[in-house]
């Protein structure tokens, strides 16, 4: 084990397939089997993501090129040292489990990545969500990247320098992610995320938090989101051919997947309404903090008595019609995903190149329930490129170059509503599932262009007049509410927010700022 630093005594179980991960994280009493043969389990106090827990090593060859901040805070090489040795100490004797594989369906820009975790089910988990490599490439795999996942050990602030005992910690010289503290599967994901968004600019690719699908007619549309947005879901069209429902790079040959499965929120869950995923879960998906009936094992996806961010991972071939491959050409449509908790924001508009830079930027969506530790209800938020919490480096060099590549490639971008309307959260509702789908569908048929759009008076983007198989009424959101007045002031208030969001970037294009909301 000599690429994660440390000579390990234990036990480690190299590659083993989804049957007998299965096994050995029931032999552990890591989870339970249900009855659909997916795997459950449970991560304790963490149900979500640690944020504020998260740091990057201040490597001197480095330092130059980080977005330091909220976002990406500091780590001492010297701290990192001494608690990667720590980790050592606890895990020897102790047996561990081995993935190797990538991270980047183009074979032009993938990287080889190792993860090694103390649980069982991590990874099943790994496996099912990174690429998975062919036997001969397994005998050539040197990984370029290792992720250490190690839950039973929790830092001493006072000793580590931590901020509590949750840890994740990213060394871009030492090429080693260090995870402890939390059983939350998603840390091992996004943290090859973020090392795919730092490498990925200096090879000329835009790495993307977005999901992507083809239909009959080769056309590849994009979906960016934060999560609980609606990316998995509506991506998983049984119309359309998935390429992936979180993470791409999109290179001057097309766009790729940088993962090899999904990562779906499944809360109320609905087999007639997404039955792509529904069906998905089966023998060797794993299901997190999902409520299950220890007597008969079915599933309760309505629940939240654990975390509304119920997960379930899978591998994409659980898809049908999936593109496994993970490669697709130039996107002709994009779709910006916001979950709007002030219920303000017509449910789906058209964007001006200036206005895509703008949202893009922006990011604007609400947090939901769950998706983080600490958030119980939505909360408006700003999140650069619809994905800040990934982004090592500076939100602007991500925007100029799905900037270019949007003029470039001459993209349609839709800004998609899939929060609430008639009102904000706790007034109005979610918008129903099957408008939005209608509404995505025409967009990517092309059965808008001829539409009339009016300019939003206050959030200037293109509102249509009519949409197919959608109430006129349902397009208009002031319209939905009982108070005018009431309104207006709820958007004048989201459009300061913008504003003074927007205000935090130097350097942005006039038009662009111009292109952005207005308050009266």
């Amino acid at each position: 084990m000599k690429e994660i630093g440390f000579n390990h005594l234990g036990e480690a179980f190299l590659n083993l397939p989804a049957a007998r991960l299965v096994e050995h994280a029931l032999a552990r009493k890591e989870g339970i089997l249900t009855g659909s043969g997916a795997l459950r389990a449970q991560t304790g106090q963490r149900t979500g993501r640690s944020p504020r827990d998260k740091f990057i090593v201040e490597d001197a060859r480095y330092l130059e090129e980080i977005w330091w901040g909220d976002v990406n805070q500091p780590f001492a090489v010297e701290r990192f040292e001494k608690l990667r040795d720590r980790v050592a100490a606890y895990l020897q004797n102790r047996s561990v489990y081995v993935f190797d594989g990538f991270a980047g369906a183009d074979p032009a820009y993938r990287l080889p990545v190792r993860i090694v975790t103390e649980y069982a089910w991590h990874n099943l988990f790994s496996r099912q969500l990174f690429l998975r490599p062919t036997r001969r490439e397994l005998e050539t795999h040197s990984p370029e990247f290792v992720v250490l996942s190690v839950p039973g050990f929790r830092a001493d602030p006072a000793v580590d320098g931590t901020r509590s005992s949750t840890f994740v910690l990213l060394s871009f010289e030492r090429k080693l992610v260090l995870i402890g503290g939390t059983e939350y599967a998603g840390e091992i994901k996004k943290s090859i995320f973020t090392v795919m968004n730092f490498l990925m600019p200096f090879r000329g690719v835009v790495p993307m938090h977005c999901s992507a699908n083809v239909g009959s007619d080769d056309s590849v549309a994009l979906f960016f989101g934060l999560s609980g947005t609606g990316k998995t879901t509506l991506s998983a069209d049984p119309e359309r051919r998935l390429v992936g429902d979180d993470e791409h790079g999109w290179s001057d040959s097309g766009i790729f997947n940088f993962e090899g499965g999904c990562y779906a929120k499944c809360i109320s869950l609905n087999r007639k309404k997404e039955p792509q995923i529904w069906d998905a879960i089966r023998f060797g998906a794993v299901l997190e903090n999902v409520v299950v009936d220890e007597e008969e094992r079915v599933s309760d996806f309505n629940s939240d008595s654990i975390t509304e961010n119920t997960r379930a991972a899978y591998p994409i071939d659980h898809i049908p019609q999936a593109i496994v491959s993970g490669v697709a050409g130039h996107p002709s449509t994009i779709l910006f995903l916001t979950a709007d908790a002030f219920g303000v924001l017509p449910p789906i508009s058209r964007l001006s190149t200036e206005q895509a830079m703008y949202h893009f930027i922006s990011g604007y969506t609400s947090k939901l329930a769950g998706t983080e530790t600490g958030v119980t209800e939505p909360e408006a938020t700003f999140s650069a490129c619809f994905g800040a919490p990934f982004l090592p480096l500076h939100p602007l060099r991500y925007a100029r170059m799905l900037g270019e590549r949007i003029e470039r490639c001459d993209v349609e971008v839709f800004l998609v509503n899939t929060g609430w309307t008639g009102g904000p959260y706790g007034t109005g509702k979610r918008i129903e599932l099957n408008h939005t789908r209608a509404m995505v569908s025409a967009a990517l048929q092309g059965r808008l262009r001829n539409a009339r759009f009016t300019p939003h008076p206050v959030f200037q983007v293109g509102v249509p007049g009519r949409c197919p198989d959608v109430p006129d009424q349902v397009l208009d959101p002031k319209s939905t509410w009982t108070s005018a007045e009431s309104y207006d002031a709820k958007a004048a208030e989201l459009a300061g927010l913008f504003q003074r969001n927007i205000a935090n970037f130097e350097g942005i294009d006039p038009a662009i700022l111009e292109a952005g909301p207005a308050t009266p």
